[in-house]
């Protein structure tokens, strides 16, 4: 556990995914989000990508598809990383951001479909997995 995310409460660690480097790197490098999602399907990042593209271009059925994928998946390799279905994602941890995109475009697509429950659930999620993704997501929305 690095120093910047130590538990001091006696609740469950924070959980890390492991960083998928080709796959980060390709999209950092400009490759087509669905080419990576097509070579990488299990890399959250490329599925929060095509949501957030997708949302701002009015399709928000795709965007609400491309997200609820990279949440399944995000949540696959949470649970291989160990995590019990609660506790500390923290964004601060980069290859955990991909997820929390994910989580948060799934919510911001639910409430535009008007599935009310759903994007309340997906917000207190965000929250409660890593405050300061809900504060950098929420302010770039």
């Amino acid at each position: 556990m690095s120093r910047m995310t130590q538990n001091l409460l006696g609740g469950p660690p924070p959980t890390e995914l492991p960083d998928n480097t080709e796959a980060r790197t390709a999209l950092e490098n400009g490759v087509d989000p669905f080419e990576v999602a097509a070579r990488h399907p299990d890399y959250p990042a490329a599925w929060a990508e095509l949501a957030d593209r997708a949302f701002a271009n009015g399709s928000v059925i795709d965007s609400y598809a491309f997200a609820r994928t990279g949440y399944h998946r995000g949540l696959d390799q949470l649970r291989r990383a160990g995590w019990k279905g609660h506790g500390p994602i923290p964004w601060e941890h980069e290859a955990n951001r991909g997820f929390l995109r994910a989580l948060h475009a799934l919510g911001r697509a639910a409430a535009a479909i008007g599935e009310d429950h759903e994007a309340e659930r997906c917000k207190q999620f965000l929250r409660d997995s890593s405050p300061t993704a809900a504060d950098v997501l929420n302010n770039e929305s």
